[in-house]
């Protein structure tokens, strides 16, 4: 009587002990952040990725060298119109959030004034420093 019930408990802390392992594994599995590969991920530098865009069509389309004038012409008018487009949206960006500060500050007392740009100049701060930490140098 002694042997089945041993044998029951024996089975059974085995089941448990390879299902806490399955679990452990499947678990690191599933966390694991496989792009890092052990080195932090770095941000790719636009003339490198153009240059691989341009050499990838070059070598997949066959392009000739005449093409690959009127790509590269192609692509630096591209970049001129969105350069264009982001300094119209800063601006537009700009001019709302000034017409925000105007109603904000219209809206408070004359002591809390003060007190909101103080605030204002505080988060303006810590946006730079955040922006300074992630290498993003924009205004």
């Amino acid at each position: 009587m002694f042997k089945p019930t041993f044998s029951a408990a024996l089975y059974l802390l085995l089941v448990f002990l390879s299902g806490a392992v399955v679990g452990t594994v499947a678990y690191r599995a599933y966390t694991m952040n496989t792009a890092s590969a052990g080195a932090p991920a770095r941000k790719r530098d636009p003339e490198e990725f153009r240059k691989h865009y341009v050499q990838d069509m070059r070598t997949r389309l066959k392009l000739d060298g005449q093409q690959v004038a009127q790509l590269e012409q192609i692509l630096d008018q591209t970049r001129e119109e969105f350069h264009q487009m982001n300094a119209k949206m800063r601006a537009e960006g700009g001019a709302i959030q000034n017409h925000q500060v105007e109603k904000i500050n219209t809206m408070l007392r004359e002591d809390q004034r003060p007190l909101y740009e103080k605030f204002r100049a505080e988060r303006e701060a810590e946006r730079k420093r955040r922006q300074a930490e992630k290498g993003d140098f924009k205004k």
